[in-house]
């Protein structure tokens, strides 16, 4: 009777040692679960933070994009401005160089003869009035 009475107490020990390994499983299970929504969160969270980031950078590289592009149409406008107000100016200075050239050879030419200076100075002397 006796090994029946120590029988029943280890197999109620062992069913009691069954519950309670039953409990920590769940318990154990119960906590995992929880981790894993945590860490599921915080995996959301993150990845919610690096998508912000990430068009945040973006955005902000398309803004200096535009920035730096406008600066530099601007630069390329001011310069071919300048570059046209400097072919200009040599085109007038050409121009006028010609000008002076011709000029110079025409009244060379024009006083090459003795005859054509006293009547150039002679028709001169008739537009003067004398007071």
């Amino acid at each position: 009777m006796q090994a029946i009475g120590e029988r029943e107490k280890s197999i109620e020990d062992a069913l009691t040692s069954a519950e309670k390994a039953k409990e920590e499983m769940a318990r154990l299970t119960n906590e995992n679960e929880q981790l894993l929504k945590a860490a599921r969160a915080e995996r959301d969270v993150i990845l919610k933070e690096a998508k912000e980031l990430k068009d945040q950078i973006v955005a902000d590289a398309k803004v200096l994009a535009q920035t730096e592009g406008a600066k530099l149409i601007e630069q390329a406008r001011k310069e071919i401005d300048d570059q046209k107000k400097r072919a200009i100016a040599e085109v007038k200075h050409q121009v006028s160089s010609l000008s002076l050239e011709i000029a110079r050879k025409v009244l060379q030419k024009e006083f090459e003869d003795q005859e054509k200076q006293e009547a150039l100075v002679a028709d001169l002397l008739k537009d003067v009035k004398l007071n």
